[in-house]
């Protein structure tokens, strides 16, 4: 049974916040003042979460979405806004975050960095099902972990989409094999990595030579090299990377920006983005990783461009643990979860003089930022760095003093 709802805003997470019987709802695919009806889903004393089946009074600057699979889809969320309206949206998301979790209260201004917001992305994940001869390759449908079989993904590559495209020819040959449940895929848009994500059983040497043949580009190598900026980066197949190929160096000249001093930290520094940077402006870089394979590429990829980078594989507390110095500048660009207690009591206790945290998630953001500003650091600036147009993810670059 649907039930009417008029949508106040839009929250992290893609969804829009409306409200019925005193309680908050919270549905896909709506816009600001939109009048819909939803169908609720899950639902407790004070919230359904619900989703959309009529826009009634749509907003007025609704646009089509250009991509066939959207609203069905789970990887984009804001495709049915103008990409100005995105920007805008993202900064009042960040900034209700903030204040409504950490009670960070932010007046200063949000400069947002945008670049193309089509055909960025140079990695994907995709889900595979091939039962009784019959053969789809997608994501999975929002919310849900069911199939949304696609032909090709606007937000993805050219060099993903080609890729995609010829897997999709293959999965119709008998030889594909039913066991492969999700792949994914890595281009520097002249060559394309395949990792095998998920499988039943083992895949075949065979299975990858036949791709070799019929996949322009196709790498057998356990790496790609990947141009950002003025630098060349080994990424290893069990490496981060960022995956906006419009926007990895500008994300690594905002976060290095223009720091000087004689010793900088980049926490969780992967194949060394923003080390690079940092080497050339500080006399002493350490770089810390968890991972072995990123801590690999860096050291290559720090040989190869000619810096001196300290490398030290630990979790990100552990390596922290063991400084006792005072240093000039950390940098971090922590996943998901965010720094969490024990990072943000170790940087707290060491006391840079500057600190820039690289984040994908508000939420947490505000978490790190609450426990930093009671200890005394100071917020000088904040950015966006979109490297997720048409979703609702915020990659903030935020800097504070000690």
């Amino acid at each position: 049974m649907s039930i009417p709802v008029e949508i106040e805003k839009l929250v992290y997470g893609g969804q829009g916040l409306g409200r019925s019987d005193g309680r908050v709802v919270l549905a896909p695919f709506v816009l600001p003042g939109e009048k819909v009806r939803v169908e609720p889903e899950k639902a407790s004393a004070d919230l359904i979460t619900a989703r959309t089946v009529a826009v009634e009074t749509p907003a007025e600057w609704r646009t089509p979405a250009p991509c066939p699979y959207f609203g069905i889809c789970g990887g984009c969320h804001y495709q049915h806004m103008p990409y100005e309206r995105q920007l805008e949206s993202k900064r009042a998301i960040l900034l209700e975050t903030l204040a409504r979790l950490g009670k960070i209260e932010w007046s200063g201004p949000v400069e947002i960095i945008a670049a193309e917001p089509w055909a960025y992305r140079n990695r994907v994940q995709l889900r595979i099902r091939k039962q009784a001869g019959r053969f789809q390759i997608g994501y999975f449908e929002f919310g849900s972990h069911r199939l949304c079989p696609i032909e090709q993904c606007p937000i993805s590559s050219p060099g993903i989409n080609k890729a995609l495209a010829t897997l999709t020819r293959l999965g119709k040959a008998r030889r594909f094999p039913e066991f492969l449940r999700a792949i994914e895929l890595f281009t520097n848009e002249r060559e394309v990595q395949l990792n095998v994500l998920e499988s039943s059983r083992p895949v075949a040497r065979r299975f990858f030579d036949w791709c070799a043949a019929e996949i322009e580009g196709f790498s057998r190598s356990d790496f790609l090299e990947y141009p950002a900026g003025p630098d060349i980066y080994r990424v290893s197949s069990r490496s981060f990377f960022q995956v906006n190929r419009f926007l990895a160096s500008r994300l690594a000249e905002v976060a290095a920006g223009g720091e000087r001093g004689h010793t900088a930290v980049d926490l969780y520094a992967g194949v060394g983005l923003f080390s690079l940077s940092l080497a050339r402006q500080f006399s002493r870089t350490i770089a810390n990783d968890s991972n072995r394979s990123a801590c690999l590429d860096l050291v290559y990829n720090a040989e190869r461009a000619g810096v001196a980078i300290e490398v030290q594989q630990a979790p990100a507390d552990q390596f922290l643990e063991g400084l006792t110095e005072k240093m000039d500048f950390f940098l971090a660009d922590p996943p998901r979860a965010g720094l969490g207690y024990a990072v943000t009591a170790s940087i707290t206790r060491l006391r840079p003089r500057r600190l820039t945290i690289v984040s994908c998630d508000p939420s947490t953001l505000a978490r790190d930022l609450r426990r930093l500003l009671a200890a005394g650091f100071e917020i000088i600036s904040m950015k966006i760095v979109d490297l997720f147009p048409q979703t609702f993810h915020i990659e903030t670059v935020v800097t504070l003093v000690g």
